[in-house]
Parts: structure tokens; C-alpha cells; sequence
């Protein structure tokens, strides 16, 4: 989880900060075929239960995109939990 030069990618931090793992399988109409649905899966790191960056993503798809939305599938999972996350003393370096 540490990029070059030592410092923490910025992935790792959100999972510090209670992120996780958030996909969304979002079902929409094609804007030609309005009968004929699509899939498209987003994915990032997010925030239960609101879903900040999620709800961003689709109130742009309904501003920007063509496509009416129909579903969305969501599944969500922290990588880190609290009692996973402990100190210790040493430093990992990689090269």
C-alpha cells in the first residue's frame, strides 16, 4: 500500500478512514432501443450507507447521459476493519 517516494497511495487511506469496496451493477435503457437494456459496472471506494461518490456518478449519468437509468445493484465491503488495523513498530521499505 505505499507508492514510491514512501508515501501512502491514496486508496489505502480511504479504507483507513472507513471507505470500502463499493460496486454497482447499474442496469439502463439505450437510448435507440428504449426496449433493450445495458449493463455497466462502476466501481470505487465509498462510504455505507449513503454512498457519497456513488449517488455523484449517477446524479451525473442523469444530467450528462443518454441512457435512462432502470436499476442499480449494489454490494459493498470493507477491506480493512478496525480490529484488523494495529501499530507496530518497524517500517517496510519497498525498492
Amino acid at each position: 500500500m505505499v507508492s514510491k517516494g514512501g508515501l501512502v497511495s491514496e486508496d489505502f487511506r480511504k479504507q483507513v478512514l472507513g471507505y470500502g469496496l463499493t460496486t454497482a451493477e447499474i442496469l439502463y435503457r439505450r437510448p435507440d432501443r428504449q426496449w433493450l437494456l445495458q449493463s455497466y459496472v462502476w466501481q470505487d471506494y465509498d462510504l455505507f450507507p449513503k454512498f457519497p461518490a456513488l449517488q455523484h456518478f449517477l446524479e451525473f449519468w442523469e444530467k450528462s447521459l443518454d441512457g435512462p437509468l432502470f436499476s442499480v445493484t449494489v454490494a459493498h465491503s470493507k477491506l480493512i476493519k478496525p480490529a484488523e488495523l494495529r501499530a507496530v513498530d518497524g517500517v517496510f521499505r519497498l525498492h
